[in-house]
């Protein structure tokens, strides 16, 4: 827990339901996330015995089934410039690493502002605030490397129509995909990112069904069938596959 085609955005999903990622020492990625989102008044909504979280985005320790999150870009919305300096200054004051001073980012829109640190396991962690930041949510975007863009391209075109999000612009070397609000991107990279969970919102378990349907009938990899999770809530319906890469997409109804 966790284009060529332009498709039409449901009026009740976001992007995201929650991003979870999976650390190598759970303590000492609590610490930074603790340290780092506390400057962008994200307060922790839970930390337990399997995982902490911050609302849509959760922190669980690695093992042998699920190894660590490597090599993912995770944008957190800053309500202003001076939290994303305030975010920067607090992460290397604790000694986390630098990825980015704070500063304007005229390449991704005129007002972009942002700053970029290192998590324990080196995954970039950003503070942005812009014009169109996601409301109703932490995370305001993901960029997850790739090893062929034309491929994961194709797998989220396939799953969009049901989990909600269409194509928003693409380049050679990347897909932008968008919803109501919020956006991640899949990236070229020599290197793909690694175990990342992504879970999107839906309102009704028929939407969950038909994500598991389309993906598998496309010869995606089916990592858990549509079915009620009461291990997670009461009425907690999801299914579950993976992306060319590996990561686990899912599409969940809450029922509350």
């Amino acid at each position: 827990m966790f284009a060529r085609t332009v498709l039409a955005l449901r009026n009740d999903v976001c992007v995201f339901d929650h991003v979870t990622i999976r650390a190598s020492d759970r303590s000492a990625s609590e610490r930074f996330y603790e340290t780092v989102l506390a400057a962008l008044d994200i307060e922790q909504t839970h930390s337990g015995e399997h995982f902490a979280e911050w609302d849509d985005f959760s922190l669980a320790a690695a093992d042998e089934e699920s190894p660590v999150t490597r090599r993912l870009h995770v944008g957190f919305a800053a309500p202003s410039r001076e939290h994303v300096d305030e975010f920067w200054r607090t992460g290397t004051a604790a000694g986390y690493r630098s990825d980015g001073e704070p500063g304007p980012r005229p390449q991704y829109s005129d007002d972009y502002y942002g700053a970029f640190l290192l998590d324990p396991d080196g995954n970039s962690i950003e503070a942005v605030h812009h014009g169109s930041l996601r409301n109703g949510g932490n995370v305001d975007h993901l960029w997850i490397r790739v090893t062929d863009v034309e491929a994961a391209t194709q797998f989220y075109e396939t799953v969009g129509p049901a989990a909600g999000f269409r194509v928003g612009s693409e380049l050679a070397d990347r897909t932008n995909f968008a919803c109501i609000s919020g956006s991640f991107s899949v990236v070229a990279g020599a290197e793909p990112s690694e175990n990342v969970h992504l879970a999107f919102a839906s309102a009704d378990d028929e939407t969950v069904d038909r994500f598991h349907r389309a993906a598998t009938a496309a010869g995606y990899r089916d990592n858990g069938a549509p079915g009620e999770r009461a291990g997670y809530h009461e009425g907690y319906y999801a299914a579950f596959v993976l992306d060319p890469d590996g990561n686990n997409v899912e599409v969940v109804n809450h029922n509350r």
